[in-house]
């Protein structure tokens, strides 16, 4: 049995992870590192390796992947018939709902604007502010993610509503909760739009023109899911024209964004290059890693794997 590794471990980690199958050959990897015939070589692989590397991998059992999005590894032909998919639910939720609450402080207190001030060596007031407490939020994906970024609102004061794919029990931080079909009718009270939306044909463009002309006049949309959830000319047109007041985007479409692109110049944006993730707060690896290793003593003992990609959906399933 051959594992490769290519997230980051420490000695510690390395000995904690082979205790669980002890037997296997393990290699440690970086992803730019990595080639096509080492990914070819592995019955288990650990982190995210390009998709088309695995195709036609006729050995692999199981990928556990260090990101909850799974885009592109759910395709047909990528992962063999019968190996599974994991992915890293619940490693993100902490470092990026706290981006998501920067992001949206700095909005709302017009830091952004008062930074550009800094930068000119000019002393100016820019004006009236809007607050956390007694605003709406209304949250569109209320996985790890955004039921953390629900959860902070809610201690913040902010009336919290969301929406999930299926309704299920409602969390306690949350006051109101709703699934997609509801979405129209509740843009319209939300000071807050949160998006932490996986890209699939269903999220393809589902904020459009149509749907920020729903939106207050005074509301902010977040997004930290993926970028085509957006569709980016009309957000331009929408803050643009007043239609709503901010967005503070961890994701574009496209990514990069091009250095002549619009939307850098668009009034009321606050734009990170997809980085709220990804290994920045350590915890978050060593969240990654924890979920690594218990999938891993899973998987020796042929019991159910947590966190299982349905291919169909790019989600996991509930049943862990």
């Amino acid at each position: 049995m051959r594992i490769l590794v290519v997230i980051p471990l420490n000695e510690d980690e390395k000995e904690r992870l082979q205790t669980k199958m002890p037997e296997a050959e393990y290699i440690y990897i970086s992803t730019k590192e990595v080639t096509i015939e080492l990914v070819k070589s592995a019955d288990i692989i650990i982190g995210n390796v390009p998709p088309e590397y695995i195709k036609e991998s006729k050995k692999l059992k199981w990928l556990q992947l260090n990101s909850a999005g799974t885009d592109g590894y759910c395709e047909p032909g990528v992962i063999p018939e019968g190996a599974y998919l994991t992915n890293a639910t619940g490693a993100y939720g902490l470092a990026i709902s706290e981006h998501m609450l920067g992001m949206l402080l700095e909005i709302k207190k017009k830091l952004n604007l008062y930074y550009i001030n800094q930068k000119k060596h000019l002393w100016k007031d820019e004006g009236n502010v809007t607050s956390i407490e007694g605003s709406t939020t209304l949250v569109v994906g209320l996985g790890n993610i955004g039921g953390n970024f629900a959860r902070k609102m809610k201690a913040l004061g902010s009336y919290t509503i969301g929406i999930k794919r299926t309704k299920g029990q409602k969390p306690e931080y949350i006051d109101e909760l709703y699934t997609m079909e509801a979405l129209d009718e509740l843009l319209p009270k939300a000071n807050i739009v949160a998006l932490s939306l996986p890209g699939t044909k269903d999220t393809y463009h589902l904020f459009n023109r149509d749907k920020f002309n729903l939106m207050r006049k005074d509301a902010i949309i977040l997004n930290v899911g993926r970028g085509s959830c957006i569709c980016t000319e009309d957000l331009c047109d929408a803050l643009e024209n007043g239609i709503i007041s901010g967005a503070g985007l961890d994701v574009t479409e496209p990514e990069p964004l091009p250095i002549e692109h619009r939307l850098w110049d668009t009034p009321g944006v606050i734009i990170t290059p997809h980085i709220s993730g990804f290994f920045h707060l350590p915890e978050t690896l060593r969240r990654i890693v924890n979920i690594s290793i218990e999938n891993l003593e899973h998987f020796k003992k042929r019991e159910p794997l947590k966190n299982i990609v349905d291919f169909k959906t790019g989600y996991r399933v509930h049943n862990k």
